[in-house]
C-alpha cells in the first residue's frame, strides 16, 4: 500500500493533495488543531477534500505516535509547515529518526520561498543564484532547505525544493481584494514581483513525483514578473470597475506591518526554466492576466 504523508494541510497543501491522492493508497495530512484533524478524519465539510485522507494534530513540538507509525511506511512526504520559531524544521525536529527508518521513501518535496534569494533589485535570479534572505523568515527558510538537503544525502533520498513566488487562486486574489475593497494600487517604481497559481503548485508537485530523479531547488514560479500595480489594474478590468487610485511607496510604507514592508522590500525576476526545461513542467496559467482570467471565469 503507498503511503503520502503532507505535514501542514493549508491552502496550497490541500490543492495538491486533491491533485496527487489519487496516486496513493493511503493519505496522511498533519494539522495543529485536534478538533480540525477529527473533522478531516470524519470527511467534514471543512476539508473539501475529494479524497479519504487520516488526519493527525502536529503541532511540531513533540513526536506523535501516530505519524511516527505514517513516517515509516511513507513513499513519498510533502513538508508545508513554516519552520518554528527557533528556525528549525518541525518535521525533522521531531521525527528525524522515522524518516531515517522510512524503507520505502522515495521523494520528499519542501514547498520553500523565492523570498531566499532576497533582494536583486530587479534583476534576474535562479536556482544557481547566491541566496541573500532580508527578512528573519526568508533565513529560516534557507536553514530548512539546508537541513533537508542534508537529510537527502545522509538517507539517500531526492529532496526537491520548491520555492514558490506569490501565491493566489480560488478565494486568494486580486479579483477577491477588489470586490472585498482591499485592494491597493501602489507603485513603486522598478518593483516587479512573481505569482505562481496553486493550480500549478499542484502541478509541479505532481510531476516532480513522476520523476524523482530531478532534486534540488525548484523555482515553481510563472513566467511574468510584473509590477503589482498591473495585476490590480487587470483585476479591475476584468470585474468592470475603476481600479483603485495609484498610491505612491512614499505614501502608504509607514502604514504596513514589518512584514509587509519587508516583501515590498525585495525586488527581482524569478526564472522558472528549470520548472520548464529540466522538469519539463507546462504550466496552466503562465502570468497573471491567465490565472485571473480563468478565476474570473470561475465566480
Amino acid at each position: 500500500m503507498s503511503t503520502l504523508v503532507v505535514i501542514g494541510l493549508g491552502y496550497s497543501a490541500t490543492r495538491i493533495v486533491q491533485e496527487v491522492s489519487g496516486r496513493f493508497d493511503h493519505v496522511v495530512v498533519t494539522v495543529r488543531d485536534p478538533v480540525r484533524a477529527e473533522a478531516l478524519t470524519l470527511g467534514g465539510p471543512e476539508a473539501r477534500l475529494a479524497v479519504s485522507i487520516e488526519a493527525i494534530a502536529f503541532d511540531g513540538t513533540r513526536r506523535v505516535p501516530r505519524l511516527a507509525a505514517a513516517l515509516r511506511a511513507a513513499d513519498a512526504v510533502l513538508v508545508s509547515a513554516p519552520p518554528r520559531e527557533d528556525s528549525a524544521d518541525p518535521l525533522l525536529a521531531c521525527h528525524r529518526a522515522d524518516l531515517a527508518a522510512a524503507g520505502r521513501l522515495g521523494w520528499v518535496g519542501y514547498l520553500s520561498t523565492v523570498g531566499v534569494y532576497g533582494d536583486a533589485g530587479g534583476g534576474w535570479v535562479d536556482e544557481a543564484s547566491a541566496c541573500w534572505p532580508v527578512s528573519r523568515r526568508s533565513g529560516a527558510r534557507l536553514a530548512v532547505e539546508q537541513a533537508w538537503t542534508a537529510f537527502g544525502a545522509e538517507r539517500g533520498v531526492p529532496v526537491m525544493l520548491m520555492r514558490l513566488s506569490g501565491i493566489y487562486g480560488p478565494g486568494q486574489n486580486a479579483l477577491v481584494q477588489m470586490k472585498a475593497g482591499t485592494a491597493k494600487r501602489i507603485v513603486k517604481p522598478g518593483q516587479v514581483f512573481n505569482r505562481i497559481h496553486v493550480d500549478d503548485i499542484a502541478g509541479a508537485v505532481a510531476w516532480s513525483l513522476a520523476k524523482p530523479g530531478i532534486s534540488g531547488p525548484l523555482n515553481v514560479t510563472d513566467c511574468e514578473p510584473s509590477p503589482p500595480e498591473d495585476v490590480i489594474a487587470y483585476a479591475a478590468e476584468l470585474l468592470g470597475v475603476a481600479p483603485p487610485p495609484e498610491q505612491s511607496w512614499d505614501e502608504v510604507a509607514a502604514t504596513l506591518s514589518p512584514m509587509a514592508r519587508s516583501f515590498w522590500g525585495e525586488s527581482k525576476r524569478v526564472s522558472n526554466r528549470r520548472l520548464r526545461e529540466d522538469l519539463g513542467y507546462r504550466l496552466r496559467y503562465p502570468d497573471y492576466r491567465a490565472g485571473l482570467t480563468a478565476l474570473r471565469a470561475g465566480m
